[in-house]
């Protein structure tokens, strides 16, 4: 009996028959070696979604992502929001016939063009409408269009 015929009558009774020219040794450390390689690559992996993990959770924690730059369109959008607000705001106090219509006129504009300021451009319409509010109060008050503080 040869060497060969050993090894394969070893490799048969560890159930690795069928394998030509290889040791039964040789194969148990390709297996060990390959388990070794898959559990390292495995480590690596895990370390790096958990560091992707801890990165993402540090950006969001410590600022909020940067945002592409708005198109021209946008931002006249959102100063159109910006500009309804300020409008209905100060029209509450003086002109309310012109600020009013202004303000909710821009306001719609600012919603149409899909601004990102939408809670400030709800908030002037609302505000554009109060204007209105006030002057009808007013004039159904005082019978004219006049603001009378003082008595």
């Amino acid at each position: 009996m040869t060497l060969t015929d050993t090894v394969r009558r070893a490799e048969h009774a560890v159930g690795l028959a069928g394998l030509t020219g290889r040791t039964a040794r040789t194969e148990s450390a390709a297996r060990t070696e390959g388990a070794a390689r898959t559990e390292s690559a495995a480590r690596t992996e895990s370390a790096a979604r958990t560091e992707g993990t801890a990165r993402a959770e540090s950006t969001s924690d410590a600022s909020a992502p940067e945002k592409a730059p708005r198109s021209a369109a946008g931002r006249e959008a959102d100063g159109l929001a910006v500009a309804s607000f300020v409008l209905g705001l100060v029209g509450l106090l003086v002109m309310n016939i012109l600020l009013g219509p202004a303000a909710i006129v821009m306001a719609l504009l600012a919603l149409a063009r899909s601004t990102g300021r939408r809670g400030r451009a709800l908030l002037g319409l609302a505000l554009g409408v109060a204007d209105l509010v006030v002057l009808a109060v007013l004039v159904s008050a005082n019978g004219a269009v006049v603001w009378n503080v003082g008595g």
